[in-house]
C-alpha cells in the first residue's frame, strides 16, 4: 500500500468510504434520502473536498458544516461515519497523508457534534 498522493488517490478514498456507507445499516438511509439521485454531484464534491484538505490544492469553496445542519445525526451517527472513514482509508492506503486524513476526519466529526450540541451554526 502506498500513501494519498493525487486525485486519483483522492477518488479512491472516496469511492470506498461512500461505497460503503450507502449500503450501511445507519448511514445509508440518511444519506441515500438527502443525496437522492445527486451521488454524482455530492462525490464530486468531495473529492474537491479532500484534494483540498489532504493535498493542499485548493478545489472545494463552500462551509462543509451547513449541509449537516439539519440533517436527524447524533454521536452514534459520527462514530459510525469514523469507523467506516478509517477502514476504507485503512483498507487502500497507509503513511503519512492517510494517518492526517483520518486525524482530521476525527477532528471534524468533533467540531460538528459541538456545532449540532450547542446550536452554534
Amino acid at each position: 500500500m502506498t500513501d494519498i498522493e493525487n486525485r486519483v488517490d483522492i477518488e479512491l478514498m472516496v469511492d470506498t468510504f461512500y461505497d460503503s456507507v450507502r449500503s450501511d445499516d445507519i448511514l445509508g438511509p440518511i444519506f441515500n434520502g438527502v443525496i437522492g439521485d445527486n451521488w454524482d454531484k455530492h462525490l464530486d464534491t468531495m473529492y474537491r473536498f479532500w484534494q483540498t484538505v489532504l493535498l493542499h490544492q485548493f478545489a472545494y469553496k463552500g462551509s462543509p458544516f451547513t449541509p449537516h445542519r439539519k440533517l436527524p445525526i447524533d454521536q452514534n451517527h459520527f462514530d459510525r461515519w469514523l469507523s467506516i472513514f478509517n477502514a476504507s482509508m485503512d483498507v487502500n492506503f497507509k503513511g503519512k497523508i492517510a494517518e492526517e486524513g483520518k486525524w482530521r476526519a476525527s477532528k471534524m466529526a468533533q467540531m460538528f457534534m459541538i456545532k449540532l450540541n450547542t446550536n452554534s451554526y
